[in-house]
């Protein structure tokens, strides 16, 4: 018997970042193709070119990712897209899932909730 095996589709991921590490901007950008990095320098570098005196987004990096998903085929890895957000911590009470909906953080489950670990 022969068994088929469906290809796992890669992706990519980059990242766009502006100012210092503490106080900065940082975007996710996923692709099916990978890129070398000097490609995806060019690819920012002339989206930046177009951007740099007038874009809506609250910044230059989210303004460069939104730009590449509308005409390289990027996602753009906004709140939007994330399906689930989990607080750790080395305590049981500090380990919690949590939503963020309106601008709102709720906590869905504590560690008193039934679930198996």
């Amino acid at each position: 018997m022969v068994i088929g095996y469906a290809r796992w589709q890669q992706v990519f991921f980059y990242e766009i970042h502006e100012g210092d590490e503490d106080i900065g901007t940082a975007v996710l950008l996923a692709h099916e193709r990978r890129f070398e990095p000097l490609e995806f320098f060019a690819l920012v570098k002339k989206a930046r070119a177009l951007l740099v005196d007038s874009f809506e987004e609250d910044s230059l990096s989210e303004a460069i990712a939104s730009e590449l998903a509308r005409t390289a085929g990027f996602i753009h890895v906004t709140d939007d897209l994330l399906v689930a957000s989990v607080n750790v911590d080395v305590t049981e009470e500090g380990t919690f899932l949590v939503s963020e909906e309106a601008g709102d953080r709720s906590v869905f489950l504590s560690r008193d909730d039934d679930i198996e670990n």
